[in-house]
C-alpha cells in the first residue's frame, strides 16, 4: 500500500511505508557515555481546556513512556523544554511532573534530572527572581532528582551585565545539596534568551559561563549547551575543568559531539532522543565497546530527520516529538498541552513520518501507517 504525501507546493507524491521495524530490545544503560533523553508530556485529550489553561496531563501514559526510556537504559531529563516548559506546562503542572517522574525512577531504578527555572513568575527583580530559582530547587531536591538549572526568561530581562549572572548562580550554587547541570539554551529555542549570561556576544557570554563554573567546580556535575554550534561547543568542551562534563544539547550535530576526538567527547540530553531513545541507546552501547565506525553508521543516519524536526522556528520542535510519539503508540492521540499540535505544517509532519520510517523507527510500521492515514484524511488529502 502506498500513501499520497503532501508537499509545500501544495501537489502530492505517493510514498511507501516501510514493513519491517528495526529489532531493538530492551537493554542497560551505555558506560562510556552518560545519556539523557529529554521527554515530551503526554496531554489528557478528554480534558475540557483553552490553549491559555493549565495544561491536563495523562499521567498514565506520560509515565509509562518514561519507564520506555528507562528500560532502553537511558536516563530522562524530566521538566524540560522538551516538556513544554514555558509553552503550555505552567510551573504547578511541572512540580506535579517532578514529584510524580521521580517517585517512579525510585521505583524502576531509573536516572532522573529535573528542570529547575524561574517559570512561576514572568518578571520580577532579582531577588524575587532568586526566590522562584530556590523554590525550584527545593522540589527537584527534595524529589531526589538531580538539578538542572535552566535559563530563566525573567533573569534575561532582569539582568543589566555579567555580575548578576554571576552573583545569581553563585548563590544557587553554593546552596545546591548535589551537584547541579547548568544548561544554557540558545535563542533559537526560545528568542527570550537572547543575550543570556550577560552578552549577545557568545564569546563575551562563553566567558561569563566559564567564570560562573570555574567559581564552583564542584557544584556544576556538567554544562548541557543547545546552541546547534559544534564548533563552539568542542572550544567549550576542552575549557572545562577537570570533572566538569559537557552534555550536548546539539540536535543537529550530535552524533560527532558524542563521538568525541583525541582531547575529550560530549554526553548527551538532547530531545531528539525522545523519539529515537532506543536506537540512540544502542549505537552509544556500540560506542561503548570502542567501535566509534559503527556508532556513527547507525546514528549518522538519523540526523536527517532530528534536523527536520528542530528547523526553524526550532522551539517548535516539540510539535514533531509528540507526532511522532503518536505513531509509534506510546500514546493514542496527537493532542498537544496548549493546543500545540498545530504548531506545524502537514507537509512538515507528512515529511517526519517518511524519515522516521525509514529508519525504521515505528515498532508497527502497520499501525503508524494507518494513523499516518488517518490524519491525512482529515486534512482532506486524498488516498
Amino acid at each position: 500500500m502506498t500513501l499520497r504525501l503532501p508537499l509545500p507546493d501544495g501537489s502530492t507524491r505517493a510514498y511507501t511505508p516501510r514493513t519491517e521495524p528495526l529489532a531493538l530490545s530492551p537493554a542497560g544503560p551505555p558506560t562510556s557515555r552518560t545519556v539523557f533523553s529529554a521527554a515530551h508530556v503526554v496531554a489528557d485529550p478528554y480534558a475540557d481546556t483553552t490553549p491559555d489553561s493549565p495544561a491536563a496531563v495523562d499521567w498514565d501514559a506520560t509515565l509509562a513512556f518514561r519507564r520506555h526510556l528507562w528500560s532502553h537504559g537511558l536516563g530522562v531529563a524530566e521538566a524540560m523544554d522538551t516538556a513544554q516548559r514555558g509553552m503550555g506546562l505552567d510551573w504547578a503542572g511541572a512540580a506535579e511532573l517532578i514529584r510524580r517522574s521521580a517517585a517512579e525512577a525510585r521505583a524502576v531504578g531509573g536516572r532522573i534530572a529535573c528542570g529547575v527555572g524561574t517559570d512561576q513568575i514572568t518578571g520580577g527583580t532579582l531577588p524575587e527572581i532568586r526566590a522562584a530559582y530556590e523554590e525550584q530547587l527545593a522540589v527537584a531536591e527534595e524529589s531526589g532528582a538531580q538539578a538542572v538549572l535552566m535559563a530563566s526568561r525573567a533573569l534575561a530581562a532582569a539582568a543589566t551585565g555579567s555580575e548578576d549572572y554571576l552573583d545569581l548562580y553563585g548563590h544557587l550554587l553554593r546552596q545546591a545539596g548535589e551537584p547541579v547541570v547548568l544548561h544554557w539554551l540558545g535563542p533559537m529555542f526560545d528568542p527570550a534568551l537572547d543575550g543570556y549570561w550577560g552578552s549577545s556576544d557568545l564569546d563575551a557570554a562563553t566567558e561569563t559561563f566559564l567564570d560562573v563554573i570555574g567559581a564552583h567546580p564542584d557544584k556544576v556535575d556538567g554544562i548541557k549547551v543547545s546552541l546547534l554550534d559544534a564548533r563552539r561547543e568542542v572550544e567549550l568542551r576542552r575549557r572545562l575543568p577537570e570533572g566538569v562534563r559537557c552534555y550536548t544539547g546539539d540536535d543537529f550535530h550530535y552524533p560527532e559531539l558524542i563521538a568525541g576526538d583525541e582531547q575529550g567527547f560530549s554526553h548527551a540530553l538532547l530531545g531528539v532522543f525522545d523519539p529515537l531513545g532506543p536506537l540512540a541507546a544502542e549505537a552509544v552501547r556500540i560506542l561503548d565497546t570502542g567501535d566509534v565506525a559503527g556508532f556513527r553508521k547507525t546514528l549518522d543516519p538519523t540526523v536527517a530527520l532530528s534536523r527536520h524536526l528542530f528547523g526553524a522556528p526550532t522551539r517548535f520542535y516539540k510539535t514533531g516529538v509528540v507526532f511522532l510519539a503518536w505513531l509509534a503508540g506510546h500514546q493514542e492521540h496527537f493532542t498537544m498541552v496548549g493546543g500545540l499540535q498545530s504548531a506545524r505544517s502537514l507537509p512538515h509532519l507528512a515529511r517526519a513520518y517518511e524519515l522516521a520510517d525509514g529508519l525504521g523507527l515505528f515498532p508497527d510500521p502497520a499501525r503508524a501507517e494507518s494513523r499516518m492515514r488517518s490524519l491525512l484524511t482529515v486534512h482532506g488529502v486524498p488516498q
